[in-house]
């Protein structure tokens, strides 16, 4: 299985890290059967996060065509106080440090991304995941319509209203499409994807290395559905 992790201008760092080092621990232990990489839909470049100008650098172009699985992260920037409106339009204008979430995450929208993201999520071999507002890339791209996707809490109402189903929950199973809440649950994230690929002795096997157990139940839609008051 080989996995392309998205950067994008003003990416949140943690939500690339977390589920990276999961994954290439997960290649370590299956001795090469998980690759993991860094990709750009630009091409190799050096890309700047939203936290204090930390840079990662894309070592590959995004490839729907390479990758079994790609996952798109959210970004890092303000969230602003009640009320507060961003003074440019999501996707407007040219990308700058301790700018609104929204509007980076509006900024990939004018990029080759959406373009890719829709080849991958258009091919039923290639698996599509999202940590925090990653899905919110997807959503606003108009590629999660009627599909089952969480993100952070703070996000879910702006998920919803694109058409997507909400629901709040860590990890959200919808078939090629598995989606992260919150920005620490690129751990979670990474971890099942690793469980569902390469098998729970392999999953429990990186959670001891890192001193970490996976958190909440995934979420699916199967099974009895539970009573509502």
């Amino acid at each position: 299985m080989h996995v392309q992790i998205v950067l994008f201008d003003g990416f949140d760092p943690l939500d690339v890290i977390a589920p990276y080092e999961v994954l290439y621990a997960g290649g370590v232990a299956t001795q090469g059967a998980v690759s993991v990489e860094l990709a750009c839909a630009q091409g190799p470049r050096e890309v700047v996060s939203g936290t204090g100008g930390l840079v990662l650098r894309a070592t590959a172009a995004l490839d729907p065509q390479r990758a079994d699985m790609i996952v798109v992260p959210g970004a890092s920037g303000r969230v602003g106080e009640p009320g507060e409106v961003p003074q440019e339009e999501a996707g407007s204008g040219e990308w700058k440090q301790d700018e609104f979430i929204p509007v980076l995450l509006g900024r990939t929208l004018t990029t080759e991304l959406p373009a890719l993201l829709k080849q991958a999520m258009d091919d039923p071999d290639v698996t599509v995941a999202t940590v925090c507002g990653g899905s919110l890339v997807l959503a606003m791209a108009g590629l999660l319509e009627e599909r089952h996707a969480t993100t952070h809490h703070l996000g879910l109402d702006m998920l919803d209203a694109t058409g997507a189903r909400a629901v709040r929950a860590r990890v959200v199973d919808d078939g090629d499409l598995i989606t992260g809440a919150g920005v620490t649950s690129g751990l979670d994230l990474g971890l099942y994807l690793l469980e569902r690929e390469a098998g729970p002795r392999i999953a429990h096997a990186v959670e001891e290395l890192f001193a970490y157990e996976r958190r909440g139940t995934v979420w699916r839609a199967e099974g009895l559905t539970p009573l509502t008051h």
